[in-house]
């Protein structure tokens, strides 16, 4: 039982990790696809998270979890039960944290909690919704601050590499 949900905890833990790092992130500073699928002021993220069968919202979607498929294979070996409640949860926290925008409200038990674990609620993602560069981590908050180091150096990167390329014309 302990081994399935450590492997449980480490899918979601560096799926996430690699998720917010290596697709999260770098999309808000390189891309469009992200931007224009997830915050959107027009958009309707109960349609985004849930209902969607616009091309583009899935393949962000598809792209966000993507990163979780290779530690899933990696931890299949050693619990497949554990693997499968970590995307099962995986895919039950994407639906729970979108539901803000259906007018629900998180009890303060359940906010305290996470808030303990390091869990996103709805409440922050919304946030996120609406200010694209804050309240990072699509399951944990404690990748927030990292991640906005993360976006600041990417950001110099692409700021500079603009700078570097308009000289050379």
């Amino acid at each position: 039982m302990l081994k399935i949900l450590m492997v449980t905890y480490l899918l979601l833990f560096l799926g996430d990790l690699l998720s917010t790092f290596f697709y999260h992130i770098p999309e808000h500073v390189f891309g469009s696809l992200h931007l224009k699928t997830h915050h959107s002021s027009q958009k309707t993220f109960f349609h985004y998270a849930v209902l969607s069968t616009n091309v583009l919202v899935m393949l962000d979607g598809i792209l966000g979890a993507l990163p979780y498929l290779p530690v899933a294979v990696i931890l299949w070996k050693v619990s497949s039960i554990g693997v499968i409640c970590g995307l099962i949860l995986g895919q039950f926290h994407v639906w729970w944290r979108h539901t803000s925008a259906l007018g629900w409200k998180t009890p303060k038990e359940i906010i305290t909690f996470c808030e303990i674990l390091g869990i996103t609620t709805p409440e922050r993602h919304w946030l996120h919704h609406h200010k694209s560069t804050q309240a990072y981590g699509d399951i944990f908050t404690f990748f927030d601050q990292p991640a906005k180091v993360w976006w600041r150096w990417l950001r110099f990167l692409k700021l500079g590499f603009k700078k570097a390329m308009k000289t050379k014309l």
